[in-house]
């Protein structure tokens, strides 16, 4: 998924990222851009582009080339299939690196007038970021914890200070580490559980192949071991003398489970667990009382856990339960007693325990409720967690083990809000950490006294150039789609906005893969309410927003649900004199990339600009593609064409680069990465050369490849947040805003 709809510094993540259990990095692999390649083969295209005459606001145009697969007795056309490159992935054709290149020139060009604009938003956004940010501190055993950036520094800096008093301590310094680097992302961060290790990996080329090393915070000293292409969690044991990780494999795909020892050679490591299915992935993590590792594997259906306990995690493994089609469960722990969190019956999910010598045999504790979609189940020392939301809104409540039918809920003041458990890391807790914001309210992070039932404010997301609340106004809509299902819209606008269909209005959606978006602040977009926006988020199928039946019913042979909701959600608003066509910017990344093709096809005339963010909108051949190492772990998510032919004609129908047609299109921005792996770059590039050939209208179409970056787009907290201010100086451009 691409960067969500909100702002580098903002708080939506209230967890600082210390519980032992954090920082997944994201096994998804991204291609390598060969460092010596590049310049060449962009100096020979731009010298052939100019010789055709091209001058710096003429479009370029990508070449065709014959190319067609036939399957199911149907043959497809894809004259661009030459964009990409058949040395992925290494990206070395000069042809291929030159149309990118010459695309980026144009886009500079085209934007080069509007850089005051962006200048202006960029400098507003920034102005409401807090610069020397840092989060609340957290315990975690004889250690306060926390993170914070600098003033002027795009990466943070990692803090402990001992909870009995005495100097902070700097356990990591990212701006220290970038330096000097196009790219850089911390993945995993791991303390080990006596305070003394830290084993943390880095991606610095955008590949999302992490390199781990492993620190001596007593000494201070970098240990000799150094383990490359990692793509997990790490996991200490208990003894705190090793660690478990998985590696990406040739089709960087983690197949595996691993166990390192200090001080022993990498080569030596020890292989806990590797997975045969290629559509399955496996995880590492832990149980909240850190007595178990938990070895997970399974894809966007199934999912099968085995347990080994972290004071010998080469003992048998015990397998909680098999894997069933369709069947997910979590596990956590308390006293020997497994809390298993299930939809083995029902698409609400359950709370189930066993005793961890049955481990299948499960019985139910909390059974499914039509109106609350149980996410998740911590479990702590006195009590456990149940999180989830109530008719699509989060729900926090607390259950003890002597009476878990009588929940302790928190109540929030709003009607529509975000929030949930932050950074809770140890297991013997009284006061809980949370987090909390709505569209009008900055994030907010409180401790919650199990015992008292008091809610503690201890830090409000400061916006140094100043916000006032009361100007803004939020609502939760509900507008029927056309088959009568009422889809949840949260929308935020300004106190005076008239609803006489005057006024743009931004509107984002993601719907696919069971990812619901909150309706959390975001500091970017005052931006475009104080220019007169409302802004609406349209919680479609596909999303599990509603539960996860909400998700079910957007994917696979359903998934044109997904594109109908956000029309008929665009319509509804029309409708209700929010706005009025071609008045609507629309924004959707990755899988809400293809969203965004999909609607421009349908509905083309509702839409005054777009913004495709690394958009998936080359389905069909995707799909087609069993060599693509996300491809095989995708297929229940979008069906598998190459044996289904009625998941071929379906897809087929949808795709958005398959179905560009001859019509007017509206004004796109369209971003990729030559890094990305989940939507590779050539994804973007074939799309926008095939609308530069086949759309008949004059409006502009850029298209944007970050040449160093991958899926979420620029690292660095300023470098991310100019991004967002070009494409939204784009959108006032387009919709006639820009001052």
């Amino acid at each position: 998924m691409a960067r969500p709809e909100g702002q580098p510094g903002d708080m939506t993540v209230w967890a600082s990222c210390w519980a032992r259990r954090v920082r997944q990095a994201a096994e998804a692999p991204r291609p390598r851009l060969h460092p010596a390649a590049a310049k060449p083969a962009v100096d020979k295209c731009r010298a052939v582009t100019m010789s055709a005459g091209m001058t710096e606001f003429t479009p370029p145009v990508a070449a065709t080339r014959p190319h067609s697969f036939s399957a199911h007795g149907i043959t497809v056309e894809d004259p661009w299939a030459w964009l990409r490159d058949p040395g992925y992935p290494t990206v070395t054709d000069a042809d291929v690196i030159g149309y990118l290149d010459a695309e980026n020139a144009y886009l500079d060009a085209v934007m080069k007038p509007h850089q005051p604009l962006v200048e202006t938003l960029y400098q507003e956004m920034k102005a409401r970021l807090k610069e020397d940010e840092s989060t609340v501190p957290q315990k975690d055993g004889n250690w306060l914890y926390w993170t914070g950036f600098e003033t002027g520094g795009q990466y943070r800096k990692w803090w402990r200070r001992p909870v009995a008093g005495g100097p902070d301590e700097l356990l990591l310094d990212e701006p220290t580490l970038a330096e000097g680097k196009e790219y850089f992302r911390l993945g995993a961060f791991s303390v080990s559980n006596n305070g003394r290790y830290l084993a943390y990996a880095i991606d610095d080329d955008g590949s999302e192949r992490f390199t781990v090393r492993v620190k001596d915070l007593q000494t201070g000293e970098q240990l000799p071991e150094v383990i490359e292409g990692m793509l997990s969690d790490i996991v200490w044991t208990s003894g705190d003398d090793a660690f478990l990780y998985g590696l990406a494999n040739d089709q960087w795909r983690t197949d595996n489970a691993r166990l390192h020892r200090l001080g022993t050679p990498v080569s030596e490591d020890i292989e806990l667990y590797r997975e045969a299915d290629e559509g399955y992935r496996v995880s590492v993590s832990e149980t909240s009382s850190r007595k178990w590792i938990v070895i997970g594997t399974g894809d966007h259906n199934t999912s099968e856990l085995r347990l080994v306990p972290a004071a010998d995690p080469t003992a048998e493994a015990i397998l909680i339960a098999p894997r069933k089609e369709g069947r997910e469960y979590d596990v956590d722990e308390h006293d020997g007693t497994l809390f298993i969190h299930t939809n083995d019956v029902d698409p609400q999910f359950r709370l189930c325990t066993t005793s961890i010598d049955a481990a299948g045999d499960w019985h139910e504790l909390i059974g499914p409720n039509p109106h609350f979609y149980m996410t998740g189940v911590e479990c702590f020392q006195k009590f456990f967690v149940v999180e989830g939301r109530e008719d699509g809104l989060d729900r926090i409540a607390i259950h003890r083990y002597d009476d878990p039918a009588v929940p302790q809920r928190i109540v929030f003041p709003e009607d529509s809000y975000a929030a949930g458990l932050g950074d809770n890391p140890e297991y013997d807790m009284d006061v809980l950490r949370l987090g909390y914001e709505s569209m009008v309210t900055p994030g907010t992070v409180y401790d919650y006294d199990v015992v008292s039932g008091a809610l503690t404010t201890l830090k409000v997301q400061e916006i140094p150039s100043g916000y006032d609340g009361s100007k803004y106004r939020t609502e939760r809509l509900k507008i029927a789609a056309r088959d009568g299902t009422p889809i949840p819209v949260s929308i935020v606008y300004p106190a005076d906005f008239p609803k006489d269909g005057s006024r743009p209005l931004y509107m984002y959606a993601y719907g696919a893969y069971g990812h619901a978006i909150p309706p959390g602040f975001s500091t970017g977009r005052l931006s475009l309410l104080e220019r007169g926006f409302a802004f609406a988020i349209a919680h479609i199928r596909g999303g599990d927003d509603l539960g996860q039946q909400w998700y079910h019913d957007g994917k696979l042979t359903k998934r044109t649900n997904t594109f109908n909701d956000f029309v008929d959600v665009a319509k509804g608003l029309i409708d209700g004199g929010w706005t009025s066509a071609g008045r609507i910017a629309i924004e959707g990344g990755s899988a809400g990339g293809e969203l965004m093709g999909a609607v421009v096809n349908s509905d083309p005339h509702l839409w005054g600009a777009v913004i495709a963010a690394v958009p998936f909108v080359d389905v069909l051949n995707t799909m087609m593609d069993a060599e693509l190492p996300l491809t095989p772990g995708e297929w229940p998510e979008w069906g598998n064409p190459i044996e289904d032919k009625a998941a071929f004609e379906l897809i087929r129908s949808y795709s958005p680069y398959d179905n560009v047609r001859a019509q007017d299109y509206p004004p796109i921005f369209i971003s990729g990465g030559l890094n990305d792996p989940r939507v590779t770059y050539w994804e973007p590039a074939k799309w926008a050369a095939r609308l530069r050939a086949t759309k008949t209208d004059s409006n502009v179409l850029l298209l944007k490849t970050n040449m160093g970056a991958g899926h979420g787009g620029k690292s660095g907290r300023f470098d991310s947040l100019r991004e967002t201010a070009e494409e939204r100086a784009f959108v006032l451009w387009q919709l006639g805003v820009a001052e």
